[in-house]
């Protein structure tokens, strides 16, 4: 099992996690119009699960994700595939993509699109399948 004793490492697991994860969710939320996306996002984000699994052990990356990999991988699966229904309703091919204007009192006008929902399953695959891959090599060991 995978367990680092490094004070150094265990602190800096501790900053640095909720950083990258924030910078996945701006790559993902950012992939529309520039470049990024859910893959690139995804992979940061278990990059950052993978660090803190390298600074701990795997039942604490365990209790700290709060979901199995595998149901993060079942849920952006339906995701991805549910963002392209949509478009049938509207008598447009599948995967088409669709935006919405939706105004909120306190934030203003937020776009809404079939082509987020995709990422986000996307996301959640890459993250759900390469946690997998690790944690299983990890609980191996």
């Amino acid at each position: 099992m995978i367990e680092s004793k490094s004070l150094i490492l265990h602190t800096a697991t501790r900053f640095l996690l909720p950083l990258q994860l924030l910078f996945s969710l701006f790559l993902l939320l950012r992939g529309h119009d520039e470049p990024g996306g859910g893959f690139i996002a995804g992979l940061v984000a278990a990059g950052a699960i993978a660090l803190y699994l390298f600074a701990f052990d795997v039942p604490s990356t365990k209790r700290m994700l709060r979901a199995s990999p595998h149901d993060l991988f079942g849920l952006g699966l339906l995701l991805a595939a549910v963002s392209g229904i949509p478009a049938l309703f509207l008598g447009k091919p599948y995967l088409t993509a669709l935006w919405w204007e939706l105004e909120f009192p306190f934030f203003g006008e937020i776009k809404l699109s079939t082509p987020l929902l995709f990422d986000i399953g996307v996301y959640l695959v890459v993250i759900g399948s390469v946690l997998s891959i690790v944690m299983t090599l990890a609980e191996a060991e």
